[in-house]
């Protein structure tokens, strides 16, 4: 096997909606955990998830024992009359010793500049940036050491980032897709009057009910009907985007099949352009999932950057689609052959 230049490995960065979930990602193989606190400062605000500063403090001590960073998501858009409780939230994270914030909304940007010019902030994806000159604006004007692309660029509109600008480009790897602008549901607004980037949850429990009939499970979001699955059907959780609808007589996925990223075959191709870090979507799930996830990229992104030619693994792509939305994965936007 012919030995190739060794480029330099992305951190991984894996999600913890836990601490349970944390400790799984970093004894996996995690670079990096993302986390959000149990407010609505986080984009990922559910019942049952997140950390409070004792479990935070907790987990960052876990993590950097193990030579794992930590990074806080401050991700959602402060409200008017509200502002205080984001700039809790940074405070708090900051006086934890966290080692990044991920912030969208430009007014918390400069907040953290201002108030904490020491602590490394990263553009989150919510803020939607798709073109260098946004990013290098973050740069500029914030500090921002790195920015979270949406999953709506194609490989070579990636490395054009990469190309122009010195901040530092994450991308996502594997995880639930969204065919919104990056968490600006307004399907989830319109059906709830929430929302996840004001209220910081897609699809918020209270307004969830489930059915059962019997031999069937109607699932809907504040009345309205989403799905109806058959006794043989995994019953999935309701969003509007990913729910069956009955349009002119045929019923089927109207907006959005349930299927999930995985970047497997393309890796040494991210790995060549320079992206500095990849990120697996999931905050929600269980510490079991982020276990698998985590520990079959890291094999992956170890054999990615060993030198030796990269071939994916059955194995790996097996691991991956069992743990994928409908047990389905797709390269998405970063392959389109109709360009």
């Amino acid at each position: 096997m012919s030995r190739q230049r060794r480029p330099k490995a992305p951190h991984l960065v894996c999600p913890a909606g836990g601490l349970p979930a944390l400790k799984a990602a970093v004894d996996n193989g995690a670079d990096a955990v993302y986390c959000g606190f149990r407010d609505a400062t986080n984009a990922r605000n559910f019942a049952g998830l997140n950390f409070d500063r004792a479990r935070l403090a907790e987990g960052l001590r876990y993590a950097h024992r193990q030579g794992a960073q930590v990074l806080v998501a401050i991700n959602t858009y402060a409200q008017a009359g509200r502002v205080t409780e984001w700039h809790r939230a940074i405070d708090a994270a900051a006086e934890l010793g966290v080692d990044a914030l991920i912030v969208a909304d430009v007014a918390l940007m400069a907040y953290t500049a201002n108030r904490h010019p020491q602590l490394r902030l990263h553009l989150s994806v919510q803020g939607s940036a798709t073109n260098y000159e946004a990013i290098n604006f973050c740069q500029r004007e914030f500090g921002v050491r790195r920015a979270v692309l949406p999953r709506v660029l194609t490989l070579s509109q990636v490395q054009r980032l990469v190309e122009n600008s010195s901040v530092e480009i994450e991308v996502f790897g594997f995880g639930s897709l969204c065919v919104m602008n990056e968490g600006r549901c307004w399907l989830s607004s319109y059906a709830t009057g929430e929302s996840p980037n004001t209220h910081g949850a897609c699809s918020p429990a209270k307004f969830v009910r489930w059915e059962d009939h019997g031999d069937t499970m109607d699932v809907r979001l504040n009345g309205i009907l989403i799905d109806r699955f058959g006794e043989d059907e995994k019953a999935g959780y309701p969003t509007l985007c990913k729910g069956r609808f009955d349009v002119d007589g045929e019923t089927y996925y109207a907006l959005e099949e349930p299927t999930s990223l995985n970047v497997l075959p393309i890796l040494p191709e991210l790995v060549e352009i320079g992206v500095a870090a990849i990120k697996v979507e999931g905050r929600q799930r269980s510490p079991a999932y982020v276990a698998q996830v985590t520990r079959t990229l890291r094999a992956a992104l170890d054999a990615a950057t060993s030198g030796e030619r990269f071939q994916a693994r059955s194995q790996w792509q097996t691991e991956l689609s069992n743990l994928a939305e409908g047990q389905q994965v797709t390269l998405g936007a970063y392959n389109r052959p109709w360009r």
